[in-house]
């Protein structure tokens, strides 16, 4: 606590001190923040990311509307008119690269101006999440942008250890890709890699397998699944719309899958999941005998505990999703594994923004949950 004396001290110079000179104090670190924000782009060589390709964008050579589309254009007119819109958010897509330059740019377009959402950051919703392989071969986070608008033309990272390594880039969650260009300076190597040949996991579901609310595109539950088994990952999350619809399944049948994830009970009800399930799974397995498909509880809102109503919504889901299951069992059906949802996001209420949607810490408990199913069901494949 100030004695009388200093605190008088302390006012004088406050009053000897105008306001518009503490402004002043503190103009010139304002100054040198903008300046660092507008340093000249330094030279470049630009690499068009369309000539290689990315992963996590399915469906083949079948004609897009727009390149960076996660439907092929025969969809519009098939899916719903919001299953259709989603689909053109990046979500999912990853491109990968080696290089032994010391700093990489980014250029991009966006389709949508609103960079962020209620629950959603900027970088999560639109930017642009950089992995690299350490010299273990283990992914490890490097460095994001940080969209300001539509146009995104910045300096992803810089300053790194000298080597030649592989790295990948995923794409925005919550918005679409116009075009995407990396940059290295001039003679730096820069290799493209294509799409690996593995067969992906295809994940279909709602708006936690689109994305929300990871705080950057690698956050994602898919994506951290992805990285640790080093395979490709289809995302076909589609945010308030994964209602297991028949069109969606005679997409998802085109796909020469590794495993089928169905994570779609957190945009249904108990009705609509003894009504869809049995269909769904019937309708991938005629057409795809030995895949295995994978049946998804949903989570817990991590508020549930005082909601009853909320609870025993869950409840009900998750008896429908097992019912579905005996009954598809008994029949015979091969390859069906199931994830329970009372554990996906543990079990001290801290790992959602709103309830319902994870934050980081409730992706990665999630993935935690998936993993085993997931080498299960993969195992010998």
């Amino acid at each position: 606590m100030r004695s009388p004396t200093r605190l008088l001290l302390f006012i004088l110079v406050l009053g000897l001190c105008p306001a518009s000179a503490l402004l002043a104090q503190t103009a010139p670190a304002k100054k040198a923040t903008a300046a660092k924000a507008k340093q000249p782009e330094p030279a470049l060589t630009w690499h068009d990311v369309t000539t290689w390709g990315v992963e996590g964008r399915a469906f083949g050579d079948m004609p897009r509307k727009r390149w960076f589309d996660r439907l092929p254009a025969v969809a519009e007119g098939k899916v719903t008119d919001a299953v259709w819109g989603l689909s053109r958010d990046s979500a999912g897509m990853m491109v990968r690269f080696k290089s032994d330059a010391t700093l990489l740019w980014a250029d991009y377009t966006l389709n949508k101006s609103r960079l962020a959402g209620a629950n959603m950051t900027a970088i999560g919703a639109s930017g642009l999440d950089l992995y690299a392989r350490d010299d273990a071969g283990k992914w490890r986070w490097v460095g994001v942008t940080r969209p300001d608008g539509q146009t995104v033309r910045q300096e992803i990272i810089a300053g790194l250890k000298p080597g030649l390594r592989e790295y990948a880039v995923y794409l925005p969650l919550y918005n679409g890709i116009e075009k995407l260009s990396l940059g290295v300076p001039p003679g730096a190597k820069f290799e493209p890699l294509a799409p690996r040949a593995e067969k992906p996991i295809v994940f279909y579901g709602t708006s936690i397998t689109h994305g929300a609310s990871a705080t950057r595109p690698g956050m994602v539950h898919t994506a951290i699944l992805g990285r640790r088994f080093d395979r490709p990952v289809i995302n076909l999350g589609f945010s308030g719309n994964g209602r297991m619809d028949a069109a969606v399944g005679e997409l998802l049948v085109t796909i020469d899958a590794a495993v089928f994830v169905i994570d779609c009970l957190p945009n249904m009800g108990a009705a609509l999941v003894r009504e869809r399930t049995i269909p769904l799974v019937r309708q991938l397995r005629a057409a795809r005998p030995e895949t295995p498909i994978v049946l998804v509880e949903d989570r817990r809102n991590t508020n549930s505990w005082i909601l009853p109503a909320r609870n025993q919504h869950h409840t009900d889901n998750h008896a429908a999703l097992r019912e579905a299951f005996a009954t598809l069992q008994k029949e015979g059906v091969k390859h069906l594994h199931y994830i329970a949802g009372d554990d996906l996001l543990g079990h001290d209420d801290e790992a959602a923004t709103d309830g319902s949607h994870p934050s980081d810490l409730g992706f990665m408990r999630q993935a935690h949950q998936f993993e085993p199913v997931l080498r299960e069901a993969l195992a010998g494949r």
